[in-house]
């Protein structure tokens, strides 16, 4: 069945959050920056490759009413401290005075990071959206809220227009009620009533600020580790990369600008195989972060836009819709999000970004992998176990 706009409810959109809000988030963003840069500085050996074009890229970004694409930077996924850690690179006085409202948003897992109050206020002011991981609750999976959030917030966002925001209707919920702070993690000082929010999944307990709602928010930079899980290995292999990072590239009506990266010796700051006490972060390990040349989005991603493209505005013409209708951005009818041909373009979205990956992994000077690394059948021989040492010796954890 396709959306219609008068099953769901329309809910206004704004130019900003309220000066408490920005300030809050800002102050929060420095501060951890802060405390990344100086363990990653002083008390470990760090080397960045590609930075200065990487800055000049964020730097024509701060003004969000010119900027004209999102940012989507990929990277491996090698420790628990890879987020927020790899941004203690970034000069504070650039952070400082470059960063606000210019900063990335990142997923991170509900069940760990949005447990309770204190922990959910602190990673929504720290610009990290809740995910839930499909082996620890039901609602996981490529097309649950936050990833509509995450198309979203890749694409333009205008005070003037209203967005969809099916989970936000009450009828979803048996015993709802507005948002509240602190209780929710909300802007207390919002323009409009209920303010811009929206619970992980219609069961929710606790609801968070929906950053899609904010035109200062437009093509925003989005961060997101597309294996989906720790992986540890001497010879810093990667698993396959999940196709929900497809969703993000395919779906914003303009592609946005993709910047693949490559972490290194984060794992020996916090090696899975660690021992009493597991909590504290080792100390003294080399660490390097390359970051990649920004891709050519037309060559490597056009062709796959445009049959995705094409594919949705068939399947709208189906529906008795003359085309794809932009007010449902990020929320896909399930025939369209099972369709055979949008699942094969998924999968090849996927595996062109992790080539990119792999391309900054070889400038490292690390030998080409096994192609059957790529693949998920080569993982599925792993069995039911998920975390801990693998038979190939590798370290895995579910995060």
């Amino acid at each position: 069945m396709p959306f219609r706009r008068d099953d769901l409810n329309l809910y206004q959109n704004l130019e900003a959050p309220s000066y408490f809000w920005r300030g809050a988030s800002y102050q929060t963003i420095l501060a951890v920056a802060t405390l990344s840069r100086l363990f990653l500085y002083t008390l470990n050996k760090t080397e960045v490759h590609g930075l200065p074009r990487f800055l000049d890229l964020l730097k024509s970004r701060v003004d969000y009413r010119t900027r004209r694409r999102g940012l989507l930077t990929v990277s491996n996924h090698i420790s628990v401290l890879d987020e927020p850690l790899i941004w203690g690179v970034l000069p504070i006085s650039f952070a400082a005075f470059h960063g606000y409202m210019n900063h990335r948003w990142s997923l991170g897992s509900h069940d760990i990071c949005f447990k309770n109050a204190f922990t959910s206020h602190f990673f929504t002011l720290g610009q990290v959206l809740p995910i839930h991981r499909g082996a620890h609750s039901p609602f996981g999976g490529p097309y649950q809220a936050t990833m509509t959030e995450a198309v979203r917030l890749l694409s333009k966002i205008s005070a003037k227009s209203q967005s969809l925001c099916p989970l936000s209707n009450p009828r979803f919920h048996k015993d709802w009620q507005p948002p509240q702070w602190p209780w929710d993690c909300v802007d207390p000082f919002s323009d409009v009533s209920p303010p811009p929010s929206y619970p992980s999944q219609p069961s929710d307990a606790r609801w968070y600020l929906a950053p899609s709602r904010y035109a200062s928010n437009s093509y925003s930079w989005v961060h997101i580790f597309p294996e989906g899980m720790i992986h540890q290995a001497t010879d810093n292999t990667m698993r396959y990369f999940k196709w929900g990072v497809a969703r993000l590239i395919l779906e914003p009506p303009e592609c946005p600008d993709v910047v693949p990266m490559f972490i290194e010796g984060t794992d020996q700051v916090m090696h899975e195989s660690r021992s009493f006490p597991r909590f504290v972060p080792r100390i003294g390990k080399r660490i390097s972060l390359t970051i990649g040349r920004q891709l050519d989005v037309e060559a490597v991603f056009g062709d796959l836009r445009k049959r995705w493209r094409d594919l949705a505005d068939r399947h709208a013409r189906e529906a008795g819709l003359p085309r794809w209708d932009e007010m449902i951005l990020g929320l896909v009818p399930e025939n369209l999000a099972n369709h055979p041909e949008a699942v094969e373009l998924r999968m090849e979205c996927a595996k062109r970004v992790r080539d990119a990956v792999l391309e900054v992994r070889r400038s490292r000077g690390w030998p080409d992998e096994d192609p059957k690394n790529g693949v998920v059948e080569t993982w599925a021989r792993e069995g039911p176990k998920r975390e801990g040492l693998m038979d190939d010796g590798t370290w895995v954890k579910d995060a």
